[in-house]
């Protein structure tokens, strides 16, 4: 199966994808986001790393759409997200940028096949032949085509996670972001899921991926970002970040973890 993603010439790759400047969000009195500010370009692989409760998920949900910013602007391609009010706006800003999180998300009363094939016919109209021969190729990519017709309560977490996202991936997306999606996971089957997601990356998706895998974050990412209190704290490549933090809560952070 041939994805577009995979199709990017050198130009694009120097294209900013998604564009986060100044974002604020709190919940009450509760600030979570404080100024975040990041750039991916297309087809870069971005981790954002830190302690729970540094405002990390939240901002997977502004770029997305799911939570709305207070301040800042937030851009993914063409979509000035921070500006959306419409069905029809978000509509078109979730066909270009999906997000896969911690739980897993599947109806379980829909097989993995059905799981996949749901949003593009019911949110974007598209033609049911053509979603399922997708489906079935997403399904052979993500290494489940055996499991097509199994209900999500057959199948093991990681292989649910999996489904969750070839599920992503059947809105055709220009970003995927993905929100700590091995967390509820064991070591077997984490393997796996982190195995589909490094070749999604190794093709060319545009990715942001809040992670508590360090190890992976350090192969895969083009740059990292450690953020805490909602603020970026530090940035640079996994090579910098990991083997020569500059900031003290940064290398206090890593002391813990790895």
């Amino acid at each position: 199966m041939t994805s577009s993603f995979t199709e990017q010439s050198s130009s694009q790759l120097t294209q900013p994808q998604v564009r986060i400047h100044d974002v604020h969000k709190a919940f009450g009195a509760v600030k979570v986001l404080r100024g975040m500010s990041l750039t991916v370009g297309a087809g870069q692989a971005i981790c954002v790393i830190g302690p729970s409760g540094s405002g990390k998920s939240t901002l997977l949900r502004c770029i997305n759409g799911l939570i709305p910013v207070d301040r800042g602007e937030v851009f993914v391609g063409e979509h000035a997200v921070h500006t959306l009010k419409s069905d029809h706006d978000m509509i078109a800003l979730r066909k270009d940028v999906s997000i896969v999180f911690q739980q897993y998300n599947l109806f379980p009363h829909k097989t993995a096949l059905q799981n996949i094939m749901m949003a593009p016919i019911q949110v974007l109209g598209q033609n049911k032949d053509e979603v399922r021969e997708r489906a079935l190729g997403l399904l052979k990519k993500v290494r489940l085509e055996d499991k097509m017709n199994n209900y999500p309560g057959e199948l093991s977490g990681g292989q649910q996670q999996r489904v969750a996202i070839a599920r992503a991936l059947a809105m055709q997306p220009s970003v995927m972001l993905f929100d700590e999606v091995t967390a509820a996971l064991d070591p077997e089957t984490r393997k796996e899921v982190l195995l589909t997601i490094r070749q999604l990356v190794e093709e060319g998706m545009t990715s942001i991926l809040v992670t508590h895998e360090m190890a992976f974050a350090r192969e895969i990412a083009d740059r990292v970002y450690f953020t805490d209190q909602g603020v970026i704290v530090e940035e640079g490549t996994p090579q910098q970040i990991f083997d020569a933090p500059q900031v003290q809560r940064t290398k206090a952070f890593l002391e813990q973890v790895l």
